[in-house]
């Protein structure tokens, strides 16, 4: 008898062995580890997860401690602010109570080697200790080498045994709207925070504390305090600015310098400790539709040229009362506000690319500016101020019975002018410029340079035991 063909002759048959396969290959695969479904690590490691592995050891925590004084009342709670304030003067400060305030903020080293690091003035203010933390958690002391208000930057030094990790430098003049940034920061003293986003916008102008900043990034990831200081990087990990939170009513959004704008203060600050604000020598008015018709010019947007200063870089470059200015470099000029804003990102020895109207057509006007000579400065007082100062002198304080030491005394008051309108008068003594206070002639002198390309200016007034805050537009 003939065995039966155990093959089928069944032209599907191979499917049931393929699904045998498959179950086996099923089983096979659920009883292996999980990690065979995750990812390569050469896929999880991002672009971002380099630039942050790269530039983390080179940020640094910044606390500073500084003496705040409160007064020790033993009615105060018992009733409401006005009460408490009406006894403070009954108690002996002696018996004051010190309490040590603490500021957290951000910075970058950007010279290993000197162990230099750039931060916001605002982070340092009111410091007397500086105390910076590394990535690793070594501490160092910090002193200042310079800071600026104006811009808000700040330069400290460490003293290091060995050379430390730095931060590659990057470019801000090419930014592109939308472009990925990272930002590390220790937000409310969480050390080396990292949050990314995009680049929303560019030039942004920010009101903070009476004072406009210019020319900020404004990136969609929030900056808050503790931030301050920290780096904005580019997706190659290269700085392009630096975090700022003055802005309080920042939500969800964030602002930084550019790089570009910090790094020519920067040097200013590592080289003289302050940054020698540049001289142009050209004092500019708004433009009006009547100017603008009378000259013939076609735009609405510009400043014209009012004076000249004698022997200025303006003069000695050719520009000439009547001029319409409409760009500073690649900067366009739409009126004073812009024109201010730009005078004051120029640093002394600079060559500017100025674009005036003159006669019908447009010229490219190349101006190298200088530190303004402080031996004017005695003219300027008397030209924005209207007044002479000399220094406090024992026998100018026996003359006008003077009681402070510190100040420099009003000799002259022009008639006419602001000062001598609400009063002012010789034997006043002048202790504060701004936020500077003054005690020589030389200080007073250094003081209004500084602030002399400001709207206005306040100053503090002495006269017999009175002060007086006064705000003179300049």
């Amino acid at each position: 008898m003939k065995k039966p063909n155990l093959k089928s002759t069944n032209p599907f048959c191979w499917l049931g062995r393929v699904h045998r396969h498959c179950a086996y290959l099923l089983i096979y695969l659920l009883l292996q580890p999980l990690t065979v479904f995750a990812a390569p690590d050469n896929l999880r490691e991002s672009a971002v997860v380099k630039a942050v592995r790269k530039v983390s050891p080179a940020v640094v925590n910044i606390s500073t401690a500084f003496e705040a004084r409160a007064r020790a009342n033993p009615f105060s709670g018992f009733g409401s602010p006005f009460f408490d304030e009406f006894f403070k003067d009954f108690f002996d400060p002696r018996f004051d109570r010190r309490q040590q305030s603490t500021s957290l903020g951000s910075g970058v080293i950007i010279d290993g080697e000197r162990g230099l690091i750039l931060t916001n003035a605002h982070v340092i203010q009111r410091s007397g200790t500086i105390k910076v933390v590394l990535q690793d958690e070594r501490e160092y002391e910090a002193r200042i080498v310079g800071a600026d208000p104006e811009s808000d930057l700040a330069v400290l030094k460490i003293d290091p045994r060995e050379k430390l990790p730095s931060i590659a430098m990057g470019n801000s003049d090419d930014l592109m709207i939308g472009e990925t940034v990272i930002a590390i920061g220790n937000p409310f003293g969480f050390s080396h925070t990292v949050t990314t986003g995009v680049i929303s916008a560019l030039n942004r102008s920010i009101r903070a504390d009476d004072r406009v900043f210019q020319d900020f990034i404004q990136i969609d990831a929030s900056i808050n305090p503790g931030n301050s200081g920290g780096p904005l990087l580019n997706i190659n990990g290269e700085l392009i600015g630096i975090n700022t939170a003055i802005y309080a009513k920042a939500q969800g959004i964030g602002f930084a310098i550019p790089i570009g704008k910090a790094q020519r203060i920067v040097s200013d600050l590592i080289e003289y400790g302050e940054v020698k604000q540049a001289w142009i020598g050209a004092v500019v008015q708004e433009l009006d539709e009547k100017i603008a018709r009378y000259l013939n010019y076609p735009g609405r947007k510009g400043v014209m040229v009012k004076t000249i200063e004698p022997e200025s870089p303006a003069q000695r470059a050719g520009l000439r009362e009547g001029d319409i200015l409409m760009a500073i470099g690649n900067k366009r000029i739409a009126g004073l506000e812009d024109y201010l804003a730009a005078s004051k990102d120029v640093t002394a020895g600079e060559t500017l690319e100025i674009q005036a109207w003159r006669g019908g057509q447009t010229r490219t006007i190349s101006l190298k500016t200088k530190e303004f000579p402080i031996e004017r400065a005695d003219e300027l007082a008397w030209g924005l101020l209207g007044i002479k100062v000399e220094d406090l002198t024992p026998k100018i304080r026996r003359d006008f019975r003077i009681a402070v030491r510190d100040g420099v005394v009003v000799s002259e008051v022009k008639t006419g002018s602001y000062l001598a309108r609400i009063g002012a008068r010789t034997g006043d003594v002048i202790r504060q410029i701004d936020d500077t206070s003054v005690s020589s002639c030389e200080e007073f002198r250094k003081a209004l340079v500084k602030s002399r390309q400001k709207k206005s200016i306040v100053l503090l007034i002495q006269r017999g035991e009175q002060g007086y805050y006064v705000t003179v537009s300049l």
